[in-house]
């Protein structure tokens, strides 16, 4: 899986949610928020666009996905080199089982995968 190109969606987040700029759901807004909820695993994306409430909390929800996510895989990423450079290759692996617990993400999913199958020939 390529990396999301998540930057579009994240500028516009920020002008809106941080700088207070009106969001207006022009056919471009709509296709970006839309794509990017499908990537982030929110199904219910194209109903929540009917308000503005709604849509708000659809760029909320979003925005919490994408950066929780990366937050979550970066610091279990960093205990992961770790415990594999102090040779405990088990509590590496544990790192990734616990993002895939609770990560819906599929690209962050799928980054978790791949650290825990590379470690598979590992003590």
């Amino acid at each position: 899986m390529n990396a999301p190109d998540w930057n579009p969606f994240r500028d516009l987040a920020r002008r809106i949610l941080r700088e207070g700029v009106p969001l207006t759901l022009s056919d471009d807004v709509r296709a970006l928020v839309l794509r990017t909820a499908a990537e982030v695993s929110i199904t219910n994306a194209e109903a929540a666009l009917s308000t503005s409430s709604e849509a708000l909390a659809l760029l909320r929800e979003t925005e919490r996905r994408i950066a929780e996510g990366s937050n979550r895989l970066t610091d279990a990423l960093d205990l992961m080199w770790r415990f594999q450079r102090q040779g405990d290759f088990d509590s590496a692996r544990q790192q990734m089982r616990e993002v895939l617990a609770v990560e819906v993400v599929p690209y962050y999913r799928e980054l978790a995968l791949e650290q825990l199958s590379s470690m598979t020939d590992e003590p």
